[in-house]
């Protein structure tokens, strides 16, 4: 599951019994050997869905982390490309990793800000965002001001857009994988301050889409063909494009 540079059970232990932030304050260094960094299958499917959306002036790269989504806008803005993260740890590799790629005309370089994706430091100043694998880290009555947040900073017709994967098949080993993983978590939580919000199994599609058109977006649903599709042709990643709506 790892990579023999990657985290140690010690270290992910340690991570585990912290609090969020300083979680992956912890694990930065690490982050990008582990398989929780979004992989090439999704972003690069997801960077082809966002060419033939844009181009765009500027683009933001919501819980960034280290800037695996952040390199997908600076392939689809011209102008500006902001990653953003309340993880101090995550941005310094985000940055170092920006830095070491130097400017290889693949777009502007990124700036880099952190900040709680739950009180956003910016105006209606963007063209797109984009978010990868972050939403677990947040909890269902979040979502509302969450995607409040988005609309903000977002400017009229600006697009909010992420995938999501598939849930398991009821009855498979992954099912029964991550509900045991959410349970623990919830378990931990109980029993342990301060909380690490991470669980897989509370992001339903349809529930998440009512609550963007809530928030004030069009939310159109797009199949990823280079993920395949599962046994009853549903498809294996769907991409939520949402628009905001209104001035």
């Amino acid at each position: 599951m790892f990579a023999p540079e990657g985290p140690t059970f010690r270290e992910l232990a340690v991570q585990a019994l912290s609090s969020v932030e300083r979680g992956y304050d912890l694990l930065a260094p690490k982050f990008d050997r582990t398989p929780f960094r979004t992989p090439a299958v999704v972003l690069e499917p997801v960077a082809r869905q966002l060419r033939g959306l844009g181009p765009f002036g500027s683009g933001l790269d919501l819980c960034c982390g280290t800037g695996a989504g952040t390199d997908v806008l600076r392939q689809v803005c011209r102008e500006r490309v902001t990653g953003v993260d309340i993880s101090a740890g995550m941005l310094a590799v985000a940055r170092d990793r920006a830095q070491g790629a130097g400017q290889d005309g693949a777009g502007p370089r990124p700036e880099w800000v952190r900040a709680d994706a739950r009180a956003l430091p910016f105006g209606p100043d963007f063209d797109v965002v984009v978010s990868f694998g972050a939403f677990g880290h947040f909890l269902p009555r979040e979502r509302p001001g969450l995607f409040g947040q988005v609309r903000s900073v977002l400017r009229p017709g600006g697009r909010f857009v992420f995938p999501v994967v598939a849930p398991a098949r009821p009855g498979s080993p992954l099912y029964w994988a991550l509900l045991g993983f959410d349970a623990a978590m919830r378990v931990r939580n109980a029993l342990w301050w301060p909380s690490f919000v991470m669980y897989y199994r509370g992001f339903r599609l349809s529930e998440v889409s009512a609550e963007l058109e809530r928030a004030g977006f069009a939310v159109e649903l797009r199949a990823l063909p280079e993920s395949g599709r599962r046994a009853d042709g549903s498809p294996g990643v769907r991409l939520v494009v949402a628009t905001r709506v209104g001035a």
